[in-house]
């Protein structure tokens, strides 16, 4: 996959056919409910005498419900049963639920079209654990990152082009509904007829006994989800974005139409740029990770959902016009533009919030628990997504304007972004260590894949600067504990870093036997618990670019671990401000960065009883090279 894009996927019977199957379920649900929406916003009085805002924001709440009640149930189904089977019985459901929208477009019945609703809501809710548990199972660990990015792509693109069509044919004159009613009919036999070619799926657990209670088995299921920190702050961040993009998408409608004095197209675009800029983050969330699940894009995607919320807040002000106008006279307007970018930015790094925590999700839950996990987090976001049309309707009744809902998503966001981070440090030790490595340095990164993608192992490396770690770090697909020299683990700054990283500190005998006994102990246990850990056998940094010697450290961890261990080199770090180079000066080192180039190589695995310090010493510096 390190040689490949992630496009190569959709030519592979093991992902084409699925993604083609949520992405037709994606378009036929937005087709549906957008056409509703459009005919409530611009023809309401045909249709009912409600209030329109409150409809806006009651039927996606409507749509979600489901996930609420029956999220529970659909993952045990999806921990239990084949995933192919599943998906094709979910499509045979859609065709049903689309028969009787028909009905409902036709009769002009309010009701049986919200009941529709409601179905596609149980439609969604059956799919969603099949959805991002079938990816695993099809998928290696450096294709996840690319397959979700795709997936979300996928889904947003769907959506997208739904919610075009959607708003385009029901208004079209005079078969719009009718229209509406056949090609939403078509799309579902569409993604039954894909879903005839996912490729079988095994179930983890077969034995599960099916719990009907979904009271009881939500509490379950959000009880084992919290054994997890980690993943299950990550299933709370990924509500808080269906929060967010609630709140912001159910505005679109009146928002096009009353305070940009819009048309339906207006309404089209603002979705088309939207949808354009999630597809795009959860594209480049690939290219910006490295082929690995990278975290610290987590909270880089947070601040700019703050940051541009914000400022299409301020952008909002800055928009005069009070003539209806379609969407290409839009564009012309003083200040539509800026509401444009912002929009788009929003999507953007609503794209790069989002895949690295389903990636991470993915990769660090019990793959027997996956589905369940998944529908665990499907509950958490239905019920955020209720809040938040509850939150809209409280903001318009209490006065609000659409600009300052807008406004204060944003803020919100903020608070709850750094409530989450600081609960788990990892996510913006990650996001510095990201920041870092792609600020200062350009990293290439050499057979990686030879580390292992789970159990135990050492890595030992040469000790050039003081950024070692974090460039490991930041390489590394996995987390990665570290044994390090106490006096660099006490850094400014570093320390903090390191800290959150679990690194262990440690000091020679004669300076503090007891520091240092304490530190074997901590590796044996970090061992034990299957982690990585790295060492830097040299036990200094160097002060001539070349290799010290290494020490015996290495031999009395195996003693009491053996396990497999993995030869590293860096290369490039020698000469910069980071480092022990007295040759260098201020202008050596400008000269080096931005973006100077750093490699960090992967040798060969070797086995516990091959381990010596000198056969240790002889792999790094053939992996050092000669470096030009």
């Amino acid at each position: 996959m390190s040689q490949h894009s992630q496009f190569t996927l959709l030519s592979q019977r093991r992902f084409a056919p699925f993604f083609w199957t949520q992405f037709l379920g994606a378009f036929n649900d937005n087709v549906f409910k957008t056409a509703l929406l459009t005919i409530l916003t611009y023809d309401a009085l045909s249709w009912t005498d409600m209030n329109v805002g409150l409809l806006n924001n009651l039927i996606p709440g409507l749509f979600i419900l489901p996930f609420v009640l029956f999220s529970a149930t659909s993952g045990q189904l999806a921990d239990k049963f084949e995933k192919g089977r599943m998906a094709r019985n979910v499509k045979l459901l859609e065709i049903g639920i689309m028969l009787v929208a028909a009905v409902g477009w036709q009769t002009h019945n309010l009701w049986l079209l919200i009941a529709a609703v409601c179905g596609m809501g149980i439609h969604s809710t059956l799919f969603g654990p099949v959805k991002y548990a079938y990816l695993p199972q099809h998928l290696k660990t450096d294709e996840l990152v690319g397959g979700n990015g795709l997936i979300e792509m996928g889904t947003f693109v769907g959506i997208l082009l739904g919610e075009i069509l959607g708003a385009m044919l029901v208004v079209h004159k005079p078969w719009g509904t009718e229209l509406v009613a056949g090609g939403a009919i078509v799309v579902a036999i569409m993604g039954y007829l894909t879903a005839l070619r996912i490729p079988d799926s095994p179930a983890p657990a077969p034995e599960l006994k099916i719990n009907w209670n979904p009271a009881t088995e939500t509490i379950r299921n959000i009880s084992f989800s919290k054994q997890n920190r980690p993943v299950f702050l990550s299933l709370l961040g990924n509500s808080w974005f269906w929060f967010y993009g609630a709140i912001v998408l159910a505005q679109f409608p009146l928002y096009a139409k009353n305070y940009l004095h819009g048309d339906h197209s207006v309404f089209v675009l603002l979705l088309t740029i939207f949808s354009f800029g999630i597809g795009a983050g959860s594209l480049l969330c690939e290219k910006l990770s490295g082929h690995k699940v990278e975290i610290g894009l987590v909270p880089f995607g947070a601040i700019g959902l703050s940051v541009f919320g914000f400022d299409l807040y301020l952008s909002s002000l800055s928009y005069t016009n009070v003539a209806t106008v379609g969407a290409m006279e839009f564009v012309k307007q003083a200040g539509s533009l800026h509401i444009l970018f912002d929009i788009t930015m929003i999507g953007i790094f609503g794209g790069l919030y989002i895949v690295p925590l389903f990636a991470l999700i993915q990769t660090r839950c019990d793959p027997k628990h996956l589905s369940r996990t998944i529908a665990g987090m499907n509950i958490l976001n239905a019920l955020f997504m209720v809040v938040a049309s509850l939150s809209a309707v409280a903001m318009l009744e209490k006065g609000f304007t659409i600009p300052q809902i807008f406004m204060a998503t944003a803020i919100l966001n903020a608070i709850v972004a750094i409530y989450i981070f600081s609960l788990v440090p990892e996510f913006l030790m990650r996001f510095i260590a990201w920041i870092l490595i792609h600020t200062i340095y350009k990293v290439k990164t050499i057979n990686t894949q030879r580390l292992p993608d789970e159990g135990a192992g050492i890595l030992v490396c040469n000790h050039v600067s003081y950024m070692d770690a974090i460039v490991i770090m930041a390489s590394s697909p996995r987390p990665v504990r570290f044994v390090m020299d106490h006096r660099i683990f006490k850094i400014p700054f570093l320390s903090w870093v390191f800290r959150t990283a679990k690194a262990i500190p440690i000091a020679p005998a004669k300076e503090d036997p007891w520091l240092m006994e304490k530190s074997f102990i901590d590796v044996a246990q970090a061992l034990h618990e299957g982690d990585l850990v790295c060492i830097f056998p040299e036990g200094k940094l160097t002060a001539t670019g070349e290799l010290n010697e290494f020490k015996g450290g290495i031999m009395k961890i195996l003693e009491r671990s053996p396990v497999p261990v993995y030869p590293l080199a860096l290369r490039g770090l020698w000469g910069s401000v980071f480092s022990r180079d007295k040759s260098n000066s201020f202008g050596r080192a400008f000269r080096q960065g931005p973006f100077s180039k750093l490699e960090l190589v992967v040798g060969e695995v070797m086995q516990p009883q091959d381990v010596t310090p000198q056969a240790l010493q002889e792999k790094v510096s053939e992996l050092r090279g000669e470096w030009k």
